[in-house]
């Protein structure tokens, strides 16, 4: 089975490895109420990393967002990669929501820009500028750039991204997650139409954030 399509994504299986041995130690060793309170940890874990299906809606134009969680800023922003006004949307993701990212369209990875940096919430505006962050540019189908960026958060310490330099992706596609609670931003051309609002749950792969001109 690929990488993408695992029933949980393969950087939680050290995780959940961990957690069960340590369940296991402790139920050998007769501390019943040890290893349950381990088991318990081990199933979050294992719901923690769960990596689900989803049904991608169709269309060249279609931006769909790229995490599960609730949209907490939208704005026209300064885009410092582009150097450019664009439109921000900004998606945080709690300790409960799916945390595999998905592609929120189609098009090819011209540019990948990795920052260390700070681990404040990731729900606070200046989480996107201080934060640990990664940043993908995609140049989509029609010949637009759109950025999305992965920033860690309080709790969330490690950024994961498959995707290279030069990558072709589909839409929808599975690119990478941030472990623990984090937040996604997209950066999109001013003039895009804006499809969600302020507090909206969206889903990754499924939830259409905007339709480009």
């Amino acid at each position: 089975m690929k990488r993408e399509r695992a029933p949980i994504a393969i950087e939680g299986i050290p995780f959940v490895v961990i957690a069960g041995v340590i369940s296991l130690i402790f139920y050998l060793a007769g501390l019943i109420i040890p290893a349950l309170l381990f088991s318990l940890v081990t199933l979050f874990i294992i719901w923690f990393f769960r990596n689900p299906e989803r049904n991608v809606p169709a269309g060249d134009n279609i931006v769909i967002s790229p995490a599960d969680g609730k949209i907490i800023d939208i704005k026209e922003d300064e885009s410092r990669i582009l150097k450019k006004r664009m439109i921000k949307i900004s998606i945080f993701m709690n300790l409960f929501n799916v945390h595999v990212n998905r592609l929120p369209c189609t098009g090819k990875v011209v540019d990948i820009l990795y920052n260390p940096g700070k681990f404040v919430s990731a729900n606070l505006e200046k989480a996107s500028l201080e934060n640990e962050q990664n940043a993908v540019v995609l140049e989509t189908t029609s010949g637009e750039k759109i950025i999305f960026i992965q920033i860690a958060g309080l709790i969330a310490r490690r950024i994961v991204c498959w995707l290279k330099e030069g990558d072709y992706g589909v839409k929808g596609q599975r690119f990478g997650l941030i472990r623990f609670g984090s937040r996604v931003d997209v950066y999109l051309p001013v003039g895009t139409d804006v499809k969600v609002s302020l507090g909206q749950k969206v889903k990754a792969g499924e939830s259409v954030l905007a339709i480009m001109k």
